[in-house]
């Protein structure tokens, strides 16, 4: 069957192509005519930029296109790398994985004494153009005209594994891609969110530069326009795809992913922290960052409830885990709510559940320990496994159960737990993503040829060992229970544990199912069927066709929407899978 997986959807918010400035020539008639238009003898531009930017391109543009009497970059005005990381330490740790949340600003990162003198300057020339460009080139000065360079998550990350970027004002560039990750994790994105968030409304433009050779800038009353229009429709992020050691074969078949590559063994099809967000412009698709739709509209896209319970953050996170054709997960644990507060500075913790999207004759899942286990020669069997000395067995310690396509398993936080091979998980869970304790990884390498890291010391002061295979079959596999049911339509809750804030519902339908979101986020995959279209009963906005496997996000400012069978799955039986958080 031809994949029909739309990996590049986009939201459309102008059929006019002038409204985008693309390529640089555009760009700067667009700040030239500005500066012309505000017809001042003194014009300061300041070009605000976040973290992995390409700001030599830039720095080149502007000599290419703008008179300057001063063109100034903030990253003069840092402090020495080293103090920079003494100041981080506390916060990045030397543990090869896990930080701790923090506060710091973006002007921790200078020095002041510096950054005064500066700002003196600036304000002492008395005509002419000043350029300020870099990281935090609001903070210099108030700008005549505020620019913000944007970038997602995803493509920083990319620049990162090709050592193209390092850690905000430190000389990482040749460091392990996962200190570079865990050090943007848990300080650079967040100090780059709260000062652009400060200076959002102050922008005048903002400059899509995910691909460093195409920039495109949009003025602010269209990208807030664009936001807008955003949070009063369904619409998807655009996932991104990644191979792992245990990958498999599924994605490169559903989503049309690259044959020659190894595998894939990461779908991340909803995680707005780090998925980017395409506007359509007329003939132009403009790339942002989808956090930034989180951080400016929180309250219309997860609802009052959500939002006084969780702050600007999304909550629920959606990606597949394709071992199909592949090998075992990493047995884990993911740590309880007290762990993560205490140790890592976190809210809440990772509570998911595994859906089986597919799954062959042998797929199965390790989930919860046998009865009465030996706590003790368990983690001495899983020390000297990552010693070396032996290879560690799973099966004499954690239970090892069947699953088929459809099923769902629940994971509370404390749940040891993993997918075996041959299956496809849709993975639903809480987003304080990066706190998996791996306590065994089945004696292989990782991606780069050395050992994954292995969080024993974490994982097994979490480890709740009276989740045995009678109560995990009780309370976490297929806790399944009927909602309502007729001739057309079939509704189910697939599971809700106790600790656990997401609440999934299952729908099997062959005819149009309406659904009210009460003012809360809805997040939700078309799970079996080719196609359906999901549509407003009060035209409030466009049908949107969504195909097998995708995700779609509903914001809590759509009070309702139907769910219909489409195209090629007209007259046959369709499921969805949806989660929402309980309140």
């Amino acid at each position: 069957m031809h994949s029909n997986y739309e990996k590049f959807p986009y939201v459309e918010i102008s059929k006019s192509s002038e409204l985008c400035f693309a390529g640089w020539q555009h760009i700067f008639l667009e700040i030239n005519r500005l500066i012309q238009l505000k017809k001042q003898n003194k014009t300061i531009i300041c070009m605000d930029l976040y973290h992995g930017v390409d700001a030599s391109k830039i720095r080149g543009a502007i000599g290419d296109h703008v008179e300057a009497v001063a063109v100034i970059e903030t990253s003069a005005f840092l402090k020495d790398a080293g103090n920079i990381q003494e100041m981080v330490f506390p916060f990045v740790t030397d543990d090869p994985v896990f930080g701790k949340i923090n506060n710091l600003e973006i002007a921790d990162f200078f020095d002041q004494e510096k950054l005064h003198r500066q700002k003196e300057q600036i304000r002492a020339i008395e005509s002419g153009i000043i350029v300020v460009l870099g990281e935090g080139a609001a903070l210099f000065a108030d700008a005549d005209i505020l620019i913000y360079a944007d970038l997602a998550r995803w493509e920083i990350q990319k620049r990162m594994k090709r050592n193209e970027v390092g850690n905000f004002g430190v000389n990482n560039l040749d460091e392990n891609f996962a200190l570079k990750y865990k050090q943007g994790y848990f300080l650079d994105w967040r100090a780059f969110d709260r000062h652009k968030l400060a200076f959002f409304d102050q922008i005048d433009y903002f400059m899509d530069a995910n691909k460093a050779d195409e920039p495109k800038m949009l003025g602010a009353e269209i990208y807030r326009k664009g936001l807008d229009q955003t949070v009063k429709r369904p619409f998807r992020v655009v996932p991104f795809f990644d191979p792992g050691p245990w990958g498999g074969q599924w994605l490169k078949e559903v989503a049309d992913l690259d044959r020659n590559e190894i595998n894939y063994a990461w779908g991340f099809d909803c995680v707005p922290e780090e998925n980017s967000l395409l506007f359509k412009i007329g003939e132009h698709i403009f790339e942002l960052p989808s956090i930034n739709l989180v951080l400016t509209r929180p309250e219309s896209l997860l609802g009052k409830a959500v939002f006084g319970e969780f702050g600007a953050e999304f909550p629920i996170r959606f990606d597949f885990l394709d071992t199909m054709e592949g090998g075992n997960l990493s047995l884990q644990v993911h740590p309880t709510r007290a762990h993560i507060q205490e140790h890592f500075g976190m809210s809440y913790t990772q509570d998911e559940s595994y859906y089986f999207l597919e799954a062959q004759d042998d797929a199965c899942v390790y989930l919860g320990t046998h009865k009465n286990v030996d706590a003790n020669a368990m983690i001495a069997d899983l020390e000297n496994a990552q010693k070396g000395v032996t290879d560690f067995d799973a099966d004499k310690y954690v239970n090892k159960l069947s699953v088929k396509k459809h099923d769902h398993i629940l994971i509370p936080a404390g749940t040891i737990h993993c997918s075996g091979r041959n299956a496809v998980v849709l993975e639903i869970s809480a987003t304080p993503y990066i706190f998996t304790f791996k306590l065994w990884d089945w004696g292989r390498l990782g991606m780069d040829g050395k050992p994954r890291p292995i969080n024993i010391e974490h994982g097994k002061n979490v480890i709740d060992y009276t989740r045995d295979e009678e109560w995990v079959k009780e309370h976490l596999f297929n806790n399944i229970t009927s909602i309502s049911l007729n001739g057309h339509v079939k509704e189910e809750s697939t599971g809700l544990h106790e600790t656990q804030f997401i609440e999934t519902r299952r729908h099997w339908f062959d005819a149009k199912v309406t659904h009210y979101t009460h003012g809360n986020l809805n997040v939700v995959n078309l799970v079996e069927g080719r196609e359906v279209v999901v549509e407003s009963p009060d035209d409030l906005f466009e049908p949107y066709v969504i195909h097998y496997a995708e995700t779609f996000i509903v914001p809590a400012d759509v009070p309702v929407y139907t769910i219909t069978p489409y195209g090629k799955s007209v007259g046959n039986k369709c499921a969805t899978l949806k989660a929402y958080i309980r309140t």
